[in-house]
């Protein structure tokens, strides 16, 4: 009796773990950041290329905005900046009430995210020159780890990190930052609100005509100084146990430089080789969870060796989704970047569960979206350094122009998925002949081109011989 119970009660226990393991995933999936509901309905009758309207010069760099209360960017609920950061130029330390992507589109540095509660595990030595008895060495600094980017990176920062970010190489870096204002992680407003530990922004020239109309708005946004700068000069004093004049420092309020400073000397903090931190990265691949510590936040999405999607006569396609980068399922973002050659196109597709937030990195290309009512709600050229957003479930087709068209495509999914119209995982290479005959009132012959013309294609098409002949000019 004792032995024909005890095999019941493993495979009740083991029931039992299974539940609780599907449980607990379950209420994971439940905590984890989601979109508010409460969006602004979409009302989109028409689209358009974005620019920045509002620039930050400072002295080693500049910071551009594009319009928040356009109702592209609210739709999509998020926001969108530029950073220029001149060599050894350093961007101060700044948090904001919303999770970011930051796309490298050009040039190399470091940066540093500081998270609550983890070590100061990089450490800096000196030699001493006090005594014998400190055997020769001291701490100079530590601090958190510092992470090296480079072209064609995405870095990811949940909302109320604080980060910094320096240029270390030779030409300018340009960074293209998406925050999403509608995560449910940004329990303030809609807005997007960036919080400076050190300098101060000012909002000093080339404003849009809008913006120059609205001067309660300017004089808001003219000025905005770091936190200290609120705080009595004697608590921060007491705060951190410093001389008045330390603290007055601190609040920067005669300080002229701007957000991004300048460098002379170099910044020098202790970091690894690039080298060896590509070599950890690539051993840090292992499918292993990653502790919140020591959790990636970058990869690159450029090499052309990780591509997803790949066609010799057309471009590739590479995807950045949370089973790539597991920070991104806290973060519900997620990224792809494209590269077309020559004349040729993305299938047209939708995006099924997130807005897309479309930034054009190289060339330039024609883009059509048409909305549910199947009307074109775009049908332009797209250049490089201009934005465009495409709803949920707007259909949406790529062609580059004689200069080829490369984009970075931000998500507002940290698993974003497509449905491709041509090709062949298509909607159409899935009904049967039948339907698409009736469907359209065309022969069974043309019913099997539709269907198979694109059979050995996937998302990305090579130029067909008509467009190759045909188009002298593909200024869209």
């Amino acid at each position: 009796m004792v032995t024909s119970f005890f095999p019941l009660l493993v495979i009740c226990f083991l029931l039992f773990h299974g539940s609780l393991g599907q449980m607990e995933q379950r209420r994971e999936r439940e905590g984890q950041p989601r979109r508010l509901r409460e969006q602004s309905e979409c009302r989109i009758q028409s689209l358009s290329a974005l620019e920045p309207n509002r620039r930050d010069e400072a002295e080693a760099g500049v910071t551009e905005h594009w319009d928040e209360d356009n109702e592209q960017l609210q739709c999509a609920g998020v926001a969108a900046t530029r950073y220029t950061i001149e060599p050894k130029g350093l961007r101060l330390p700044i948090f904001s009430n919303a999770p970011q992507l930051s796309y490298i589109v050009q040039g190399r540095g470091i940066t540093g995210p500081v998270i609550p509660g983890c070590p100061e595990t990089y450490q800096q030595f000196e030699q001493s020159r006090q005594s014998e008895q400190e055997r020769g060495q001291r701490y100079n600094d530590q601090h958190q780890r510092i992470q090296h980017f480079r072209e064609g990176d995405i870095l990811a920062f949940p909302a109320g990190v604080s980060h910094w970010c320096y240029n270390d190489g030779e030409e300018p870096v340009i960074v293209v930052v998406i925050h999403d204002t509608s995560s449910q992680a940004n329990q303030l407003d809609k807005n997007l609100r960036r919080f400076h530990l050190a300098g101060n922004e000012r909002y000093q020239s080339e404003q849009s005509e809008q913006y120059k109309r609205e001067p309660f708005r300017r004089q808001e946004s003219s000025r905005s100084d770091n936190i200290f700068n609120g705080l009595d000069v004697r608590t921060i004093s007491e705060a951190f146990d410093v001389p008045i004049d330390t603290a007055r420092k601190l609040q920067n309020r005669d300080d002229k430089r701007g957000n991004i400073v300048r460098v002379e000397n170099g910044l020098r903090v202790a970091r690894p080789p690039r080298s060896e931190e590509e070599e950890e990265r690539r051993r840090s691949q292992n499918g292993l969870e990653e502790t919140f510590c020591n959790r990636r936040l970058r990869e690159n999405i450029a090499d052309p060796t990780r591509a997803d999607v790949y066609s010799s006569q057309g471009g590739r396609l590479a995807t950045l989704n949370s089973h790539k980068l597991p920070i991104l399922r806290n973060l519900q973002m997620s990224a792809d970047r494209g590269v077309l050659y020559r004349n040729a196109l993305v299938a047209p597709h939708w995006n099924m569960n997130a807005h897309s937030v479309v930034y054009v990195t190289r060339g330039n290309g024609r883009v059509q979206v048409v909305g549910n009512q199947g009307n074109a709600v775009y049908d332009g050229e797209l250049r490089q350094g201009q934005l465009l957003i495409i709803p949920q479930m707007f259909a949406v087709v790529k062609q580059a122009g004689n200069d080829g068209l490369e984009w970075i495509a931000f998500k507002t999914n940290d698993n974003a998925m497509t449905n491709p119209i041509v090709g062949k995982t298509s909607s159409l290479r899935g009904m049967p002949e039948e339907v698409i005959m009736n469907s359209y009132r065309i022969s069974r012959e043309d019913a099997r081109r539709l269907k198979y013309n694109r059979d050995q294609e996937m998302q990305i098409l090579s130029p067909s011989r008509s467009s190759s002949q045909g188009r002298g000019r593909v200024s869209a």
